[in-house]
């Protein structure tokens, strides 16, 4: 050790950081990963906590290649799960998008809204499944 200005260490040759490492990217990560995958169904679940779950994986991986944080592992995984979670969501939500502007689907919604009673919205439920078997 080499004493510079008194307040700086230099071990074999480098300067020893003392600043504490952040991890916090990582765990976040890991965090909305686990929710978004947790929760794929909803939109909030999947879609919102996945991004979110891929940008705090991807600075939380970075902050480990500077050498700023130690968790590096974490943050990739949290990314993955985020992602998965994202995809299936987006999935899902692009099914159910396209099943709800299908003209089934349509055809069911007008006949409920102009059905009298029980026994009509009820022909409309078995017609709509006999359209959706086709």
């Amino acid at each position: 050790m080499s004493a510079n200005s008194g307040t700086e260490e230099h071990v074999y040759g480098h300067q020893a950081d003392h600043r504490p490492k952040r991890n916090g990217f990582g765990v976040a990560a890991l965090v909305l990963g686990i929710l978004g995958a947790l929760t794929f169904w909803t939109v909030f679940g999947g879609i919102v906590c996945g991004v979110l779950a891929v940008v705090f994986g991807v600075l939380g991986f970075r902050r480990k290649v500077r050498g700023e944080a130690t968790n590096g592992a974490m943050a990739v995984v949290g990314a993955v799960i985020g992602l998965i979670g994202l995809l299936v969501s987006s999935i899902l939500l692009a099914a159910g998008l396209t099943f709800l502007n299908s003209d089934e689907a349509e055809s069911y919604s007008e006949c409920v809204e102009h059905a009298g009673g029980k026994s009509d919205r009820e022909q409309c439920a078995k017609d709509f499944e006999r359209d959706v078997r086709r």
